[in-house]
Formats: structure tokens, sequence, C-alpha cells
């Protein structure tokens, strides 16, 4: 790291560790400005600062009350992140565990409950017509993001609320800005000493048991969370077949965090996960080969036998308080993740005519800084900064075969050909925003941020941002907002590749162009209206807008399950977002749907990956995402028999992601049922435990997310088909 950087994080800590220590004493936190709902867009209401609470500070006792002074500072720390002029989607515990799956949902499998996101093979989302470009955020912090892939690091179990933010976000929020999962985790303050145990399993050889461990003593308290999985339906199967071939998967996951009051203004953390998931790649029969290695010429595609392992580590350790008049909460953390895939050696050769072993490597080392301040009854000041320094290495280890101008193999003897590279990168980021309560009824937060991005180039922006929530009636609620943003690609994705090596070779590629992945930079607008009809039913509609300049999309260029980035020169995204939420007793239900469009035009970076014919094309049409897709809906309903039983479902609906050359066309629609029922028993003894049952894809409707074609998309994907599973679960 820089010396610049390194002494801005000692200056930095060096003023938190004066306000810890006691030095000063200040007023406490602004106003909660939190909320829970079901799975329905929400425009947020934003609090009034000057209805703040003043806790002025004194001087503490040596036993602190830890339950009330933790719930004050979980105020303070929410405060610090503003939502004005967003659209959200807000799933509290209620509404997780009314799911099918209960805690046991993927948390992908959660968020394709709200409005704007499609569902794509290997547990990968696409939000509002972006590629990923999720920010992750717990209980405020930011978590760098893993290497992508279809594990799922973070456990719903240990979630209280998630808020889910879409659109022109303000200026606290940079780099993935296609949507904000800001995770509120459960407080062992405020649940007490105690926990659950639970299993769940059933269908393909799954099974899942779980624990969790919370509670405090004195100024400490915990929560902790363990989960191991496994199953026969890792991945997507490539077939429509009921049970894939070599889909195992194993995934081991913790998370938890430690909190320690050093006073009644001032806390400090640490917040740590991991993350250790294999997978068998499933095999694809019925493949013909196309290359001979030495005396073999046949080769049983069902007999592949390809793996991949992805390992995501992280630990945060924080520093939250107050200082005179403002709010603080600094962050410093390291990320660690990497993949591996390790191929089928013979087998890869014969049907692709390379057989990689590809790995990827990255550490991120992290430091984030956020600041409020209380400027007289109508505006709150927020300021910040967040630097990013990571090292990124990747390597491909390969095995060809010789081959003519025609790309004809010339000899049935591989031979290596070694293509490594490592990276740093340096992120930097500032921001300053005021949120200016102007009516008792409108609330207008505006701002700016600086990015600086250096890695294989050297680049940024300051960009505008500026929102606005009007409560126009007791029961309608306006949101507007724009916002530029700055997007860098993915460092721990990039992998530069070396044309030269190939050429000659069975692995030669389409063409000799080439280019850096730049970052993207876009101009968003949206505007959306919120309205109670009763006491019950609220509705939503929200319209957006993106232009583009280096639209960022990834793809999957070769047999290892790794995604590559690269630019189109132009993009034009925009779609129209519906929602309904109802709440009445025991009913429940929510639904949502949404129309969008993704387009891109000109390929300037990692054009070695497409055929001419298809770059010549994209360079004079706009043409759809791979990732593109017309129509989606989502929705749920869940009914209380009575306080110990509760029946429900929901359900997926896509029109189709995109196909064949240049995605000019669409793959068909599908739809996916999920049914639930749960049930509390009590015995003797042992007192209440939740007994669960899980009707997952209930219709078993074979559908294809993916047909193995459109660009940047590798082998074929089908969605689950009907599986029964049971849990139970025992708080303690």
């Amino acid at each position: 790291m820089p010396k610049k950087y390194i002494d801005m994080h000692r200056k930095i800590l060096l003023t938190a560790i004066a306000v810890a220590a006691g030095c000063i004493r200040l007023p406490a936190a602004y106003a909660d400005n939190s909320q829970t709902a079901m799975a329905a867009t929400q425009t947020a209401p934003t609090p009034d600062p000057r209805s703040a609470p003043s806790t002025a500070a004194t001087d503490q006792p040596l036993t602190l009350d830890t339950v009330q002074v933790s719930a004050r500072l979980d105020r303070a720390r929410n405060a610090l992140s503003p939502d004005t002029g967003t659209s959200q989607t807000v799933f509290d515990r209620k509404t997780i565990r009314q799911m099918p799956q209960g805690d046991n949902t993927p948390l992908n499998q959660v968020l394709l409950q709200a409005p704007g996101v499609v569902q794509d093979s290997f547990g990968q989302l696409h939000v509002r017509g972006d590629h990923a470009n999720l920010q992750y955020r717990i209980d405020g912090i930011i978590i760098p993001e893993s290497i992508s892939g279809f594990g799922q690091t973070l456990d719903v179990r240990s979630i209280d609320s998630l808020k889910f933010l879409t659109g022109a976000l303000p200026a606290q929020f940079g780099y993935r800005t296609a949507g904000v999962i800001d995770i509120t985790t459960k407080s062992g303050a405020e649940l007490g000493n105690g926990g659950s145990v639970g299993v769940y399993g059933g269908s393909y050889g799954t099974l899942e048991p779980g624990f969790e461990l919370h509670g405090n003593d004195g100024r400490w308290s915990y929560y902790l969370t363990a989960d191991f999985l496994e199953s026969d339906i890792g991945i997507e199967n490539p077939a429509p077949s009921r049970n894939a071939i070599h889909d195992h998967t194993d995934q081991i996951k913790t998370f938890g965090y430690l909190s320690y009051l050093l006073n009644g203004t001032t806390r400090m953390g640490f917040y740590f996960g991991t993350a250790d998931n294999r997978f068998q790649i499933p095999s694809n029969p019925g493949q013909k080969p196309q290359f001979a290695y030495g005396d073999i010429s046949d080769f049983n595609s069902a007999d592949l036998n390809e793996n991949q392992r992805e390992v995501t580590r992280f630990g945060v350790f924080s520093l939250q308080g107050h200082a005179a008049d403002t709010d603080y909460r600094i962050a410093v953390g390291q990320r660690f993740s990497s993949v591996r895939f390790d191929p089928d050696q013979i087998g890869d050769l014969m049907f692709n005519g390379v057989s990689s072993e590809v790995g990827r490597v990255n550490r991120a080392n992290t430091l984030q800084a956020d600041f409020s301040t209380l400027l007289g009854e109508s505006h709150l000041l927020r300021y910040g900064l967040y630097v990013d320094s990571e090292h990124a290495t990747s390597s491909n280890d390969s095995l060809v075969f010789p081959a003519d101008a025609e790309g004809r193999q010339t000899s049935t003897t591989p031979f290596p050909v070694i293509n490594d590279s490592r990276k740093y990168a340096r992120t930097l980021g500032a921001y300053v925003q005021d949120q200016w309560q102007v009516t008792d009824n409108l609330v207008v937060n505006y701002g700016l941020r600086a990015d600086r991005y250096r890695a294989w180039l050297s680049e940024g922006q300051v960009s505008p941002r500026v929102g606005l929530v009007w409560n126009a009636t007791a029961g309608t609620t306006v949101h507007a907002g724009y916002a530029r943003y700055f997007t860098p690609p993915p460092t721990e994705l990039i992998a530069p590749t070396d044309i030269a090596l190939y050429e000659g070779t069975t692995n030669q590629l389409p063409n000799n162009r080439t280019g850096d992945v730049k970052s993207e930079r876009s101009d968003y607008y949206d505007v959306g209206v919120s309205q109670k009809v009763g006491r019950h039913l609220t509705l939503g509609l929200d319209a957006y807008y993106r232009q583009v300049n280096y639209l960022q999309d990834e793809g999957q260029f070769g047999a290892a399950l790794v995604y590559s980035p690269f630019n189109y020169a132009r993009g034009r995204v925009r779609g129209v977002e519906f929602s309904a939420n109802y709440d009445n007793g025991p009913w429940s239900g929510y639904f949502n749907l949404a129309q969008g469009r993704a387009m891109g035009k000109g390929i300037l970076s990692g054009q070695y990956n497409f055929d001419e014919d298809e770059l010549e094309y994209i360079d004079t049409h706009w043409v759809h995402l791979d990732h593109d897709q017309k129509l989606e809906a989502s929705g749920g309903l869940s009914y209380a028999i009575d306080a110990d039983t509760r029946i429900g479902g929901d359900f997926l609906y896509g029109s189709g992601l995109r196909r064949g050359f240049a995605n000019t066309a669409s793959l068909p629609s599908y739809f996916q049922l999920n049914l639930s029922l749960v049930h509390a028993f009590r015995l003797p003894g042992i007192g209440k435990i939740e007994g669960r049952l899980a009707l997952i894809n209930a219709l078993d409707r074979v559908y294809e997310l993916r047909d193995g074609s459109g660009i940047g998309v590798g082998a074929p994907q089908y969605g689950p088909r009907r599986g029964l599973y049971a849990g139970v679960a025992k708080d303690f």
C-alpha cells in the first residue's frame, strides 16, 4: 500500500482511538431511519433531523445497560446511511421465515423476490439490466465482493432485516451501484443468551444442519452462526433430466461478530465470515469429441470429471461513537477470495482442444470512515471516505494441441502454455452530502462524491447526486433522484490474456484485438410513487432510465466457470416496476412485475473472445445484453391457520434470457411455484420445535435458463426439478 494511504489510515485510527479512550464526550445518535416491510418496493419517508433524540453524554457508570446502549448505538449506525430518493425493498425476519425454505433460503433466492431482479445460472443475479454490480453491507460496513461464482458467502440465518436499495443512490454509495444489499444482523444484546439448532434436507441428497449462538455478558455481546450443506444439485443441470450427472457440492459457511461497549457512547466490534464451497461441474451427456488425444479418439462426455473450489474469508474491526456534534463509524478490514478450476485433462482436450487449470486469487485491504453532523434544525451533513487496496493474481496453466492456420489439429500430443499475471489495484473515494428538511413533508438529499481507481488504467470522476422524498398526502409518497455513477471493473475477475501464446494451437483466439477494461460511467434517473390503499394494501410504481458510456458486462469465455469482464462502447437501460404489498391479520402477500430493456453497442475490450462477424454486427447494431429479460414477476402469499401453523408459497416468472448470434433471440418463458407448510410442535420435556415442509417447483415445470448460446454464455442450464424438503429447528 502506498505511504500516503498508510499515513491516512494511521491518522484516522489515532483519532478514533482518542475518542474511544473517552478523551471527548458528546451527544448521541441521530434518529433511526430503518423500517421493516414485506418484500415490496417502498419509498421510505425520511425522518426530520429536528426530531432527533437528544441524549447528551454524561459520565457513564461502571455497569452499562447493554441492551439500551446497544439499541441507541444501532439507531446512530443506521442514521449514518441515507436512503433518500432510492427505491427499496425490505425483507424483515418475518418475511424471510415465511418463504418456503425459511432460514435455509439462499441469499440470491431471497433477492429474487424483489422487483427488477432476474435470475441466471450459477446463482447470478441481474438487477435492472446490470450484470452483478451489487454492493454488500453488513451493519453499514462494506464487505468487498468475492470472486464471482455460484457459491453463496452469506447465510440468511444471521439476517435480522435486509434493505435492498436500487435507483439513484445518495453520494455515500459508490463503485457497485446496481443494488445495495444492506444487511442488519441479529443482535446478541437484544436477543439475550441463547441460540437455535436445526437440520434441513430432502430430495437430491440434500442435507443442511446449522446452528446459531447469541448473547451478552456485561459490556460484551456476540453472535455466531455456522451452516453445512451437501447436495447433488450444486449447479444447474445442463440437461433436462431430473438428476444431474457429477453435480455434488459441499459448502461450509460461518459468520459472527463480537461487540464491546467502551462507554455509553462508544463501542468497538469485530465481524468475520468464511465460506469454503466445493462443486463438481455437472456433465452434459451425448456430446461428441472434436479432437483426438494420443491413440484415444472417443470419450463419453458423461464421464467428465471437472471440479471447482471457492474460498472466501473476511474480517472487519469497527469503532462507532460520538465526537462533539458528530456521529462516526470507522472500519478497517481485509477480505481474501480465491477460485480454482480443475479440468478433466483428457476430456477437456478432446472436447475443447484445451485443458486449463484456472486460478483467481484476490486480497483486499479496506478502510471505511463515515461521519454525520447535525447542522441546525434542518440540515444533516454526512461525509466520509473509502480506501481499497487489492492484490489480484490469476493463473491459466493450459495444455493445447498444435494446429494449422484453420485451427485443425496437427498432432495428438498436447503441449503446455503458461499464462499468469498479477496486479495491484487502488481505489480511493470520498463523499459529502446534505440532507435538507425543506418542509415537514419534503426532504432533499444532495451531494458529491469523488472517486479514483488505478490498476491497468488510472481513472477517476466527480459525481453529483440528488434525491428527494415528498410525502404528498398521508398515504402518498413520491421519490425522485439523479445520480452520476463511476463503476470500476471488478479487479478480481480481470486476467489479461497473452494472445500470441495461443497462436498455432487448438485454443487460438478468434482475433488478436484487445483493450483494457474501462470503468463504466453512467447517468441514472429514477422516479417513483408509493400509495397506501386503506390500512392493509400498499401499491408502488417506479420508472428508471440509465445512459451509459463503457457499459460493463461479463461472460464465461472458457470451460472454467469464472466470468471475464468486457466493455460495450455505449449502453441504454430502462424499465418500469410495479409492486403490491398486503398485510392483514393471518394473511400477507406481495406481487412484483417489472418490464425492462438493456442494450449495448460496440465492443471496446476483450474483443479476442468474439468472432469477427459478431464483433462487426455489434459495432453497427444495438444488441440486447445476454441477461436482458423483457418481463419478470415474483410474488408470495402466506396464511396463518392458527398460532402454530402457517401455509404459503411464492413464485418466479421470466419471459426468457437472450440467446443466439449476438443475443438476437430469446429463450422461452418459465414459471416456478414453491409451496410450504410450517407447524410448531410442543413436546413434553423438549418444548417447542418448528417443523417445515417445502415443495420446490411444485408443478415440476422443465425450463431452460440458458441454452449454451449468446454472448459470453457457456453450457446449457436448466432450472431445478421438483424437490421435497423437510426441516426441524429448536430455539434454546
